[in-house]
């Protein structure tokens, strides 16, 4: 009986979690990435939602995927593969990188996605639709 209370009781509260980011614009929503710690973000770098468990996108310089763990609002993606082009902006993209793989919440408001991590850590993003 207990068990049984225990089973119910934890279903509930996942239910409670929220919805996958993907619902929050779909698998064809591209987000571009606006501002990086509260500063504007000159590089292209944009990121998508193929699936409530993948992300992936275009860097300043390679493609990238990854896996994404967790619903929504928590947000927590890596590893991060890449394909290996190099280019001028090669600085600009692991910046890019080692923050989409440190956040750990979302937030999204309309076409605004902002993805927040320790110590500020903070992206920017938005949609155009």
């Amino acid at each position: 009986m207990k068990l049984a209370l225990l089973i119910a009781v934890g279903v509930a509260f996942a239910g409670c979690r929220g919805e996958d980011p993907v619902n929050y614009g779909g698998p064809d929503r591209i987000w571009t990435l606006q501002q990086l710690n509260n500063k504007p973000f000159a590089a292209p770098a944009t990121l998508t939602f193929p699936t409530a468990q993948e992300i992936n996108g275009e860097g300043p310089c390679n493609h990238y995927f990854g896996a994404i763990n967790g619903s929504y609002p928590d947000f927590n993606a890596g590893p991060i593969g890449s394909t290996r082009r190099a280019c001028p902006e090669l600085a600009a993209e692991s910046l890019f990188f080692e923050a989409l793989q440190t956040v750990n919440l979302a937030s999204v408001d309309g076409t605004t996605l902002t993805l927040t991590g320790p110590d500020g850590l903070r992206m920017v993003f938005t949609a155009d639709d």
